[in-house]
């Protein structure tokens, strides 16, 4: 046994470490989990500019990703509905209504402008190995925008969970070019199914936000929802509507879905119900109205960390500048490759070097001719001459000794010339250059990404306010039933959410949600709404010396659903009332000389006293009956 904790131990550890890694969390580089890079770069080896069958597409990707099929299309499908990264062609499912994607077979897809434009460089990518180590794929894609939080993420790894909320890209690009200015641009989230948000409390993506659908209530007997809030569905808000009207939260005659490329939702109101009413109930009862909790956990140097918003953006702005760094060096590296190679052409060709080889009968000779003619312009040259260069050379094709081609060669290294020096300028003002790049994303896809969801300050609706009270509290004195699904007198109209206060004939009392059906007593003293103002008079008798005793108390603290006494142990309540105007008149047991045998109290005379204090002996006799009279 000794070795099997360890061994749970370290496969639990691996697993736990590949879940997190590898599948569920994604990269704060450039914003993805591995399905979706792999999908990617499977993409850009296939770009030809043409749509490719999704299931191709998946076929392909299998190379990199060991899952199985089923992951990669259902992950290619929803990275597709992001429409940022992929264009699609066909039914990829609606993201208003839930409907799924078609078939993998009959779906098209293939690289978005932007992800060209923003995601690919495989000459600065860093490759590994794939699972089979068949072939290479990236490490993570040099991302030159914060991908993070365009898309967003949702992902439940072993003991870690993430929730990033989508952001608007225009938005986010203006942020990183704040933060490459030494300044701060507040991020909120933008979603595609629009709606309003509440943003108050995001805390820079670790917090919340309450999410709304957006309703026309411009006709008093009906509303339609024309958008609807993150995480929700046309189906499941109609679902959560119905449920809402089964339970009595709201009345309505009907709803119908109209649903297509804008959402539309018509709500019909039942007879004598207006909108005004039920736009409160709509929020605090059904899915029309959401809180949305967010924990921003991402990948960084191989570890899980928890991030804010600003950290990303402050990360992929750094980033930004030594991708384009690096594109920079990489185009002068191969640029000056080049302007070396065109002015070895044009000293061999204007100084007729090509001449000194026709008499020479060995390959090391021609060589070697070649290297002798070139040696007086070593000064122009600037860079050591290789036998690879000469091999170039002698590879000229005869009409490269035209003066049109002699010309146009010059004119092409001087093109190179200006953009080395411009690319000099850039290096020297890299930042300057990054905010310029991210000016023309932004000035190229402006009109692409409008805000969609509109920030509002927003009060959650309570759901006991919004609740309303059409329901019939009955109570059956035959049975002893409480509830509002019991046939007996009416005692209140009342509300799922309200609280009723029961003292039954004992002097035992309980706060209670509004039942539907609870056995309470046979004798039900009192049955009300809990005010914590009113006051309660109480006349008791105590059960061993039969005196009887005045008791005023308000209900200010309690428990939901815990039971009380409203008098002490051994006592029988006599009367309860609430009226402190009324007037007690105890008649006493006749006794041997006992020449008093009734009395009146007048009730306000007395003091209130906390609910578990006892009550005020009103005589030392004992009582035979109490009356009740207004004052």
């Amino acid at each position: 046994m000794s070795y099997i904790k360890p061994l749970f131990d370290l496969n639990f550890l691996e697993y736990a470490s590949y879940v997190i890694k590898d599948r569920a969390i994604p990269h704060i580089s450039d914003g993805l989990k591995p399905v979706q890079r792999r999908i990617l770069h499977t993409l850009y080896e296939m770009d030809d500019g043409k749509f490719h069958k999704v299931a191709n597409v998946v076929g392909q990707c299998m190379r990199y990703h060991p899952h199985g099929d089923a992951s990669i299309g259902d992950a290619l499908v929803t990275l597709a509905n992001k429409d940022l990264f992929i264009e699609k062609q066909g039914n990829f499912g609606n993201i208003y209504t839930g409907d799924p994607a078609s078939a993998v077979r009959y779906i098209e897809c293939r690289l978005s402008q932007l992800a060209k434009d923003t995601l690919y460089n495989p000459q600065i990518t860093e490759f590994i190995d794939s699972y089979d180590g068949r072939n290479r794929e990236p490490v993570t894609l040099p991302a030159k925008i914060p991908v993070l939080l365009a898309l967003g993420a949702e992902g439940i790894a072993v003991g870690m969970a993430t929730k990033i909320l989508p952001h608007n890209l225009i938005e986010v690009l203006e942020a990183e070019i704040a933060c490459l200015q030494d300044d701060q641009l507040l991020l909120f989230p933008d979603f595609p199914t629009g709606g309003f948000a509440d943003v108050s409390e995001y805390n820079d993506g670790n917090g919340k936000i309450l999410v709304r659908a957006k309703l026309d209530t411009s006709d008093p007997k009906r509303i339609v929802i024309r958008e609807i809030p993150f995480g929700s569905t046309t189906e499941s808000i109609i679902t959560s509507i119905e449920n809402a009207t089964k339970k009595g939260k709201l009345k309505i005659a009907g709803i119908s879905d109209y649903t297509a490329e804008n959402v539309e939702i018509e709500v019909r109101l039942a007879r004598g119900i207006h909108t005004d009413e039920t736009v409160d109930a709509l929020y605090a009862f059904t899915e029309c109205e959401s809180s949305i909790s967010v924990n921003l956990m991402v990948i960084r140097d191989g570890k899980p960390v928890q991030v804010n918003v600003s950290d990303v953006v402050g990360e992929n702005a750094m980033q930004l500048v030594e991708i384009l760094k690096a594109e920079l060096r990489l185009e002068e590296k191969q640029l000056k490759d080049k302007l070396h190679a065109r002015t070895l052409e044009q000293i061999f060709i204007e100084n007729r070097i090509y001449k000194r080889i026709e008499e020479k009968t060995t390959a090391e000779s021609v060589i070697q001719a070649v290297f002798d003619g070139l040696e007086p312009f070593k000064d122009e040259i600037k860079r050591e001459v290789t036998t690879e260069d000469v091999e170039t050379l002698l590879k000229i094709q005869i009409r490269k000794i035209s003066l049109y081609d002699i010309n146009k060669a010059k004119k092409e290294m001087q093109e190179i010339r200006n953009r080395l020096k411009e690319i000099r300028e850039s290096l020297a003002n890299i930042t300057d250059y990054a905010i310029g790049y991210l000016n023309g994303i932004i000035e190229k896809y402006r009109d692409q990404y409008p805000r969609k969801t509109e920030l509002v300050s927003l009060k959650k609706v309570d759901a006991r306010e919004a609740a309303q009270r059409n329901l019939k509290l009955r109570y059956d004195r035959d049975t002893g039933y409480l509830g509002y699904e019991v046939n007996g007198n009416l005692i209140l109209d009342v509300s799922p959410y309200d609280r009723i206060l029961v003292i039954r004939k004992s002097g035992a009392y309980s706060i209670i949600d509004a039942p539907d059906k609870l056995f309470v007593d046979k004798g039900m003293l009192y049955c009300g709404f809990v005010d914590k103002d009113l006051v309660f008079n109480v006349v008791y008798r105590d059960d061993k010396s039969k005196f009887p005793y005045l008791k005023r108390c308000k209900i200010e603290q309690f428990i939901l659903n815990k039971g009380y006494s409203i008098v002490p142990d051994n006592c029988t309540v006599l009367k309860l009332t609430t009226d402190s105007e009324s007037i007690v008149t105890l008649e006493y047991k006749p006794k041997p000389r006992l020449k008093v045998l009734e009395e009146t109290f007048i009730i306000k005379d007395f003091l209130v006293k906390g609910v578990k204090a006892g009550g005020v002996r009103l005589a030392n006799k004992e009582a035979k009956s109490v009356k009740l009279s207004g004052g």
